[in-house]
């Protein structure tokens, strides 16, 4: 698999996150709020940020191994979900509460003004 880290900026994460949100769905919305969050977590180690980075970037780019655009969403999101789950499994512990916490509460803000 490619290298996606040169495909993430924080610009294009919201961008991807304001435009695609409904089709990729709230939990996929979620999870990639939730590692945005810890990325940005002075306390997250660089290691795992190194990781973070990869997977945000491979949500950012839209032809992965499924085009985002497949229909019917969000069944183009599958592969970025998956890809992010790991990433998840992988940086363990450094996924903290609050990141998620804040993530359920930036989701809910964004899908309720969809």
């Amino acid at each position: 698999m490619s290298n996606y880290s040169n495909k993430y900026s924080k610009n294009k994460f919201w961008n991807k996150i304001k435009k695609f949100a409904f089709d990729a769905g709230k939990k996929t919305v979620k999870i990639a709020l939730s590692l945005f969050y810890c990325l940005n977590d002075p306390d997250t180690p660089a290691w795992a940020k190194t990781f973070i980075i990869g997977a945000l970037g491979y949500f950012i780019f839209p032809a992965d191994i499924i085009p985002d655009l497949t229909p019917p969403p969000p069944t183009g999101y599958a592969d970025d979900v998956a890809i992010m789950l790991q990433v998840i499994k992988i940086i363990g512990d450094n996924l903290k509460k609050e990141h998620i916490k804040e993530a359920e509460k930036t989701t809910n803000n964004i899908f309720r003004n969809l």
